[in-house]
């Protein structure tokens, strides 16, 4: 009888997990099943360029189905896992729980949103972690610009033109320095907006932004972002938002239209509730073979776990090392079945790049640090070459290419969040 082997999450671990296990196994050794809320998996390092409208949002996730030929795949969320019985309790879309028995379970479950008890964030607040906030941002900012040209109303106006990002890490800096890149872009479609209206902040708990850069990478950065008259406030916290109305920890009061809060990410909440052991920030504690610890078939990468690296510390929550991670548990996954011992997790980052908007970006590559258009040119190649299948890197290249030679659009496609908007409109006046 075949071994039963069931991947829950279709991040990074979940489908490079799938992809090592695809090429690795030999015909009916195993059977593997990824389960996943959403039938594709988000090429995360894009979404800023998504949010920017740089790049088509069907471009920057990888369809599950089709990238894993002769893996079994449920679309839904994971609810529980009974490790006494190797069950895993499946929520599908629609209809009654399934059971998935297992003989190796492999949690790949990512993160969420660290959210703080600040008053009006979750209501005024949104994240950057999905492919439907990048979308849902690029559209937002839009229609700010919408609303400030056809307003009289100065109030509102710098209310629609104000723009804050809450954390300077990878995820903030991209996040605003795309979007910001764009607005100023699309300006010239804007004869009503004088650029110097529009306020961009960046706020920061700690002394410095992009702490796990080097420092002198950072201080480009924020050269860089500084000199586009990006207000960067560090050593700075939000204390309140209630009703749009920012509260800084400086000081600083004022009403703004856009609060991004991209502040950290903790592991998803069913990581706590699995009787699993985890470590004091809630991921799953694992040993060196990214095996849970107290089990024999249980295992964890990514976000969700605390995976040891060989300075004895714990891997970085990166797309690169999240990769590396799974294709070595998938080899441990092999190595497992075949009565063989399981290898440690060992991997040093290349480098790293961030990037500030078109033609802008910084990157440090085997000692070497680059900045402007050269870190931009090298970002988007490895990138390219790095999402799974040619189908996806020719389309990446595609978008990126004839997107060069012009500007960003000015398609505000809102709409599309109230599809039956004008179904219901129709209806009413019958």
């Amino acid at each position: 009888m075949s071994q039963r082997i069931v991947i829950a999450g279709g991040g990074y671990v979940g489908l490079y997990t799938a992809l090592k296990l695809q090429h690795r196994l030999r015909r009916g050794e195993a059977e593997v099943t990824v389960v996943n809320p959403e039938n594709f998996m988000v090429y995360r390092p894009l979404l800023p360029e998504v949010a920017s409208g740089t790049l088509e949002p069907r471009h920057a996730v990888v369809p599950l189905r089709a990238v894993l030929k002769g893996t079994r795949f449920v679309a839904g969320r994971l609810t529980g896992v009974d490790a006494e019985r190797n069950v895993a309790t499946v929520a599908p879309y629609a209809g009654p729980e399934l059971n998935l028995e297992y003989d190796e379970l492999v949690l790949g479950l990512g993160a969420m949103a660290k959210l703080m008890p600040v008053p009006g964030l979750a209501e005024c607040g949104i994240g950057f972690n999905s492919l439907a906030e990048a979308v849902y941002l690029r559209d937002h900012v839009l229609r700010r610009l919408e609303i400030a040209s056809a307003t009289a109303d100065p109030e509102l106006r710098r209310r629609a033109l104000t723009f804050v990002f809450v954390g300077g890490g990878y995820t903030g800096v991209e996040a605003l320095a795309e979007l910001q890149d764009m607005a100023v872009d699309v300006l010239a479609g804007y004869p009503e907006i004088d650029p110097a209206e529009m306020r961009w902040v960046l706020v920061e708990a700690l002394d410095r932004i992009l702490t796990t850069v080097s420092e002198d990478l950072a201080e480009r950065a924020m050269t860089e972002l500084g000199g586009r008259g990006i207000d960067i406030r560090l050593g700075t916290q939000l204390e309140s938002a209630e009703g749009g109305e920012l509260h800084l920890s400086d000081g600083t009061k004022f009403q703004a239209d856009t609060l991004v809060w991209v502040a950290g990410t903790r592991p998803q909440a069913l990581i706590g509730e699995l009787g699993l052991p985890t470590d004091e920030r809630g991921r799953l504690a694992v040993d060196p073979t990214m095996r849970v610890h107290g089990t024999r078939n249980i295992w964890a990468a990514g976000d969700c776990a605390a995976v040891p690296d060989e300075g004895g510390g714990v891997s970085p929550p990166t797309a690169q090392h999240a990769v590396r991670q799974a294709e070595q548990l998938g080899e441990n996954l092999v190595a497992d079945l075949r009565g063989r011992q399981a290898l440690p997790f060992r991997y040093r980052g290349r480098g790293e790049f961030v990037t500030l908007g078109k033609n802008k970006a910084v990157g440090e590559v085997f000692g070497r640090k680059l900045d402007g258009s050269l870190a931009w040119a090298a970002r988007r190649a490895y990138y390219a070459t790095q999402i799974p299948t040619w189908n996806r890197t020719i389309r990446v290249l595609g978008d990126w290419l004839v997107g060069m030679p012009y500007g960003h659009d000015v398609v505000d496609l809102g709409s599309r969040e109230q599809p039956r908007g004008a179904f219901e409109e129709a209806a009413g006046h019958r």
